[in-house]
């Protein structure tokens, strides 16, 4: 997961955060090792401070200041690391890089789906009359993505026709779903493209924190097409895919 903040470049409302902040710094957040191993090793100069036990590598990767750090697993992770680099790092925006299981039936182990938009599928206080997935007097139901970070991001996938790539809606639940009743069931209530266990929470710092934000993550299987992959054989496949894009981005930054 990245966070960038020049909000100049990206046109983003001006706070008394960003105010003070006028270094371009990108905060890159992975759940698992893997997932941040490549960019650990092409960053220069780095630096590592320790919080929450948690560590932080500052340097620069690709001629771009950085921050990047593995949350671990789970929204709460994933939301309490996003936000010690909000508000102890400050960052300013936020780009999440990770894996995810295939929703929608034409997406397959690989591919590449960029989030435009996001949703907590297991929230749900329907008895209350909420559409499920809707966090209870949140003023929004699901989490937009900044328009220009996503337009980087496609026109990134641009640069790299050897992977397919996909634009729509990833859900996150502290669930593994591995089931076709499931997938399809998610498919169905939020018409997603994909499902893992991090990017909604993270959208939702970064929505509080008024700060743009866009996630990409590689598919490494699809229980509603039934489609597989190895896990083994899948990560370096996936962890280079995103890498790849992301580097794309950074160019074009």
């Amino acid at each position: 997961m990245i966070l960038i903040t020049s909000t100049t470049f990206l046109g983003c409302s001006s706070s008394s955060k960003s105010a003070t902040n006028t270094k371009e710094t990108i905060g890159i957040i992975g759940a698992m090792n893997e997932e941040l191993e490549v960019l650990l090793k092409d960053m220069k100069d780095t630096k590592e401070v320790k919080k929450n036990d948690l560590t932080f590598y500052e340097g620069n990767l690709w001629g771009k200041p950085v921050v990047a750090v593995v949350s671990g697993v789970g929204k709460v992770n994933a939301a309490s690391c996003a936000q010690i680099l909000v508000s102890e790092f400050k960052v300013n925006s936020l780009i999440n890089i990770g894996v995810a299981g295939g929703v929608s039936k034409d997406i397959y182990p690989g591919d590449i789906v960029i989030g435009d938009t996001y949703v907590q599928h297991d929230v749900d206080t329907s008895v209350f009359g909420d559409k499920v997935g809707q966090i209870p007097r949140m003023d929004v139901y699901d989490f937009k993505a900044d328009e220009k970070l996503l337009n980087l991001a496609i026109e990134a996938t641009k640069d790299h026709t050897d992977i397919k790539s996909h634009v729509g809606r990833i859900v996150s639940g502290d669930q593994f779903i591995a089931s076709h009743d499931k997938v399809a069931e998610i498919e169905k209530n939020f018409n997603a493209s994909a499902v893992e266990m991090e990017s909604a929470s993270i959208a939702q710092v970064a929505y509080l924190n008024n700060i743009p934000f866009v996630i990409i993550r590689s598919i490494s299987d699809n229980a509603n097409n039934g489609a597989t992959m190895d896990y083994k054989e899948f990560i370096p496949i996936g962890v280079k895919n995103s890498t790849a894009i992301l580097k794309s981005m950074f160019e074009k930054m």
